[in-house]
C-alpha cells in the first residue's frame, strides 16, 4: 500500500473515532512530519495542485502553523505573478528598488521617501526609520541582505539632514509621532494629527495617509481608510498601499477579496513581510478541516467578530471527513445554522458596500477589487459543494486562472487605469524635490572621526548609530567590546565582524568634499605602503621560537597583536616576524618570519591564527608602533657548496642523520609520537636536491622544532647559515637522546 494510501487511511479512521494510542500519536507524527515535507517539496518544485493536496492531507491529519506554509505561499504567488497580468503588475518600485544614485541618496531605498530618520543596517545601506520599525521588509532591497530592525538611528547622518534639510526632517519626525500614536492606539488624536501634516503639505503626504488608513481602520471608518490607501496609485509606495488596502478589506470581513490583495502586494513586493504572515494565516484557516475547535466556533459564530473565524467555518464545514450517521445529522443542523448566519451577514456587507446608485460590482471596485476577484469567496460561502469539488475551485482561484486574470484596479477601464496612472507617475516625479547640499552650510568638521579627528575613511556605523572609520573602531573593539562614545556592548558587533561601509556617508564625502578625501586617501596610502615593507619597520611577534617550513599556529588575544594581525591582512603581505624574549633588548637578534595562512575570529576578538615559517631573518636595528615591537632586518640563506667533493661529503651526512632521526621518531613512545605529529605534522620526506631552497632540508627544520631542547640552543641552529654545520649539531643532539635509556 503506497504512503498515501496509508495517509488517506489514516486520516478516515481518525476522523470517524477521534481516538488513539500513545503508539499510534508517535507514529501520526511520524507521517504528518512527512506528509508536510512532501507537500513543502511540491510548493519548491511551484506544482501547485499537487501541494494543496498534500497540505489539505496533512492539516487533517494534525496542526499545521502558519508559518510551515511559507513555501506553499511563495509557490501561491508565484503562480499569481505569472498568470495574473504578466510584467505589467510590477510596479516601477519593484524594478527600481535596486537602481541606487548620488541623485536619490537622501531617499529610502524602501518607501523611496525622504529618508527623515536614518538608521544604517549591517549591510551600510540606510532606510528611514518608519520602515523598519512598521517591518515593511525582511531584506535589504539594495543588496537582499537580512534586516534585522534592531538598529538605532544613524546619529552623524541624522545631525546632517537636521542641518540641510530641516523642514522635511520635522515632517518625518511628525509622521513617526502619528505612528507612535497608533501603537500607543490612540488613533483619534492620530487621525488629527496627520490631518494637519497633510493639510500643511499635500504634496509629499503618501505615507502620511497611509499612517492615517491604519487609524481610520482602527476606528472602523473602512471607506475614509480605502480613500487614503488608494490616494496615490501607481506611486512608490504601491507595495505598503496594496497592503493597506488588504488589512483594511481583511477587518470589514471581506477574506477572500483581501487575500487576492494581499497576492498583490507581494506581486509588487514578494519580501514584504507583514503580507506574507497575512497569506499564510488565511489559507492556514482555508485548508484547515473541521476539528472540535471549528465546532465551537460554529456555535459562537453569532458572538464572533473575526472575519477570519467567519470565512474559516463554511470552509472547514465543506472539508470535514466521512462520519457516522449521528454525526452526519448533527453536522448537518450545525451547517444549516451557520449558512443562515452567512447568508445574513453577506447581505448586511452588500448594503455596506453598496450606495446609493451604485451596483454591487461597481461597489467593488471602488474599494479596488474586480469583479475576477469575487472567486475565491465562493470558496467560503459555498457550503453546498462537496470536499472534492472545493477543493478543485480553491486550486483554481488560488493559481489565478487565463481566463479570469486577476488585477486590483480602481475602478476605472484598463485605459482610463493606465492614463491615471501615467498622469499620476508623472505628477509624483515632478513634485519630487531635487535635494542637494547647500554649500553655504557644508564643513568637513562635520564628517570627521571622533576617534582620529580626521576625516572618514571608510566609514562605518554601529548598531547603536554611532559612525567610526573602519580602522578607528577595529582599534578600540581590541581593547574593549563597547561603543566608544555611548558603551554600549557591541559584542554581538564584534562577533559577526561585518565592519561594512556606510554607503550614504561615502557618497556624501566623495561628491561633496572631494579634495579633502582625495588627501585622506592618499595619506592612507602612505600609511599602508609604510606597512608593507618587509625589511623596513617589520612587525615583531615577540612570543616563541618559529622554524622555516614548519607550521606555528598561535593563539592572539592581546590588543596590539591583534592590530598587527589585522594589518598584516590589510596591508597584503600577510607577514610578521617572531622572535623570542630577550630580558635586555627586548627581543633576541635573529628570528623567522611567518606567513598567515587563515585567521579564525572568536566571538570576544581573540583569534586563532595560523602561520608557518617562512625566511630567517637578523635584527639590524628596533622600534615600537603603536604597542607592538617592530625592526629593520635582513633576511639569511644557506651558504651555497659548490665543490663537487664536499657537496657529496654533505649529503652523505645529510643522509646519515635523516635515517639516524627516522629511527629516533619511530622508536618514540606512542603518546610523544602522537603529539608531535598532531602539532607538527609527519617527518618530511628526503629532498633529492639538498641546496634546493635558501633555508636547506626541510626535515633539519622540524626535527629541530620536536627535539626536546633548550630554545636559546635551537636559536643558535637557526642562525647558521652552513648547512654542514646544522647536521652536525643535529646529530650530536640525536647521538645523546638515543643514547638515554627509554624508559
Amino acid at each position: 500500500m503506497s504512503l498515501q494510501s496509508q495517509v488517506e487511511e489514516a486520516a478516515e479512521e481518525r476522523s470517524a473515532f477521534f481516538i488513539c494510542t500513545d503508539s499510534d500519536v508517535s507514529e501520526d507524527e511520524d507521517h504528518h512530519q512527512l506528509i508536510l515535507q512532501k507537500a513543502n517539496a511540491l510548493a519548491s518544485e511551484n506544482c501547485l495542485k499537487e501541494a494543496i493536496d498534500w497540505f489539505s492531507v496533512a492539516m487533517r491529519y494534525g496542526p499545521v502553523r502558519p508559518e510551515q506554509l511559507s513555501t506553499f505561499v511563495d509557490c501561491v504567488v508565484r503562480n499569481f505573478r505569472r498568470k495574473a497580468a504578466g510584467p505589467d503588475t510590477l510596479s516601477d518600485h519593484s524594478r527600481d528598488a535596486g537602481d541606487s544614485s548620488e541623485d536619490d541618496m537622501f531617499d529610502c531605498p524602501n518607501c523611496h521617501s525622504f529618508i527623515g530618520e536614518p538608521v544604517t543596517i549591517a549591510c551600510g545601506h540606510s532606510y528611514c526609520k518608519r520602515c523598519l520599525q512598521r517591518r515593511l521588509l525582511s531584506k535589504c532591497k539594495l543588496c537582499n541582505e537580512t534586516v534585522t530592525g534592531e538598529e538605532k538611528v544613524n546619529v552623524i547622518l541624522c545631525g546632517l539632514l537636521d542641518k540641510w534639510f530641516p523642514d522635511e526632517l520635522r515632517t518625518s519626525k511628525t509622521l513617526c509621532e502619528v505612528d507612535e500614536l497608533c501603537r500607543k492606539k490612540r488613533y483619534q488624536e492620530a487621525v488629527s494629527l496627520a490631518t494637519d501634516v497633510i493639510q500643511c503639505d499635500p504634496e509629499t503626504t503618501v505615507a502620511v495617509r497611509l499612517s492615517r488608513a491604519e487609524a481610520y481602520m482602527a476606528l472602523k471608518q473602512y471607506r475614509l481608510a480605502l480613500e487614503d490607501t488608494e490616494f496615490c496609485p501607481g506611486s512608490s509606495c504601491s507595495a505598503e498601499a496594496v497592503f493597506r488596502k488588504a488589512m483594511v478589506l481583511h477587518e470589514m470581513g471581506q477574506v477572500d477579496e483581501s487575500l487576492q490583495v494581499f497576492l498583490h502586494c507581494l506581486s509588487v513586493d514578494e519580501d514584504f513581510p507583514c503580507a506574507k504572515r497575512q497569506v499564510e494565516k488565511i489559507l492556514c484557516a482555508l485548508l484547515s478541516p473541521a476539528d472540535e475547535n471549528i465546532k465551537v466556533g460554529l456555535r459562537e459564530t453569532t458572538q464572533n467578530t473575526s472575519p477570519l473565524l467567519r470565512s474559516k467555518t463554511l470552509v472547514a464545514d465543506a472539508q470535514a471527513q466521512p462520519q457516522s450517521p449521528v454525526q452526519r445529522q448533527s453536522q448537518h443542523q450545525v451547517r444549516a445554522a451557520s449558512a443562515h448566519h452567512h447568508l445574513d451577514y453577506q447581505e448586511k456587507r452588500s448594503e455596506s458596500l453598496e450606495r446609493p446608485g451604485l451596483s454591487r460590482a461597481h461597489s467593488l471596485r471602488m474599494h479596488g477589487i474586480s469583479c475576477g476577484e469575487e472567486g475565491l469567496k465562493r470558496v467560503c460561502s459555498a457550503p453546498q459543494l462537496g470536499d472534492q469539488d472545493k477543493g478543485s475551485l480553491l486550486k483554481r482561484k488560488l493559481s489565478v486562472s487565463d481566463t479570469e486574470p486577476c488585477v486590483v484596479d480602481n475602478g476605472n477601464s484598463k485605459h482610463k487605469k493606465q492614463g491615471v496612472e501615467k498622469g499620476s507617475k508623472q505628477q509624483a516625479a515632478k513634485a519630487k524635490p531635487s535635494r542637494s547640499v547647500p554649500v553655504d552650510l557644508l564643513e568637513p568638521n562635520d564628517l570627521e572621526c571622533s576617534l582620529c579627528m580626521r576625516l572618514f575613511y571608510e566609514p562605518v556605523t554601529t548598531p547603536c548609530g554611532h559612525t567610526f572609520c573602519k580602522n578607528c573602531l577595529e582599534r578600540c573593539l581590541d581593547h574593549t567590546p563597547q561603543c566608544p562614545l555611548c558603551k554600549e556592548s557591541l559584542k554581538e558587533y564584534l562577533a559577526c565582524r561585518k565592519y561594512v561601509v556606510t554607503t550614504v556617508l561615502d557618497m556624501l564625502i566623495k561628491r561633496y568634499l572631494s579634495q579633502e578625501y582625495a588627501e585622506r586617501t592618499k595619506a592612507h596610502l602612505e600609511e599602508t605602503k609604510e606597512l608593507s615593507n618587509l625589511t623596513k619597520n617589520v612587525p615583531i611577534f615577540v612570543c616563541t621560537m618559529a622554524y622555516p617550513t614548519v607550521p606555528c599556529p598561535l593563539h592572539v588575544f592581546e590588543p596590539r597583536y591583534r592590530l598587527m594581525i589585522r594589518r598584516c591582512m590589510d596591508t597584503g603581505t600577510r607577514q610578521f616576524g617572531m622572535c623570542i624574549n630577550d630580558p635586555q633588548k627586548g627581543f633576541v637578534d635573529y628570528g623567522c618570519m611567518l606567513t598567515i595562512r587563515s585567521v579564525h575570529f572568536l566571538p570576544d576578538g581573540r583569534s586563532v591564527v595560523d602561520t608557518i615559517g617562512g625566511k630567517r631573518f637578523r635584527v639590524l636595528s628596533r622600534g615600537m608602533k603603536d604597542g607592538y615591537s617592530t625592526a629593520d632586518i635582513e633576511h639569511l640563506e644557506d651558504t651555497r657548496v659548490e665543490d663537487r667533493d664536499e657537496l657529496e661529503k654533505l649529503q652523505e651526512l645529510h643522509d646519515a642523520v635523516y635515517e639516524q632521526a627516522r629511527v629516533w621518531f619511530q622508536n618514540l613512545k606512542i603518546r610523544f609520537h602522537n603529539q608531535i605529529l598532531q602539532h607538527f605534522g609527519p617527518m618530511p620526506e628526503r629532498e633529492a636536491d639538498i641546496q634546493a631552497t635558501p633555508n636547506g632540508p626541510a626535515c633539519c627544520w622540524w626535527l629541530l622544532a620536536v627535539l626536546p631542547i633548550d630554545p636559546l640552543y635551537q636559536l643558535s641552529v637557526l642562525s647558521m647559515t652552513s648547512l654542514k654545520e646544522r647536521l652536525v649539531k643535529i646529530q650530536h643532539i640525536l647521538t645523546y637522546l638515543q643514547s638515554i635509556p627509554n624508559n
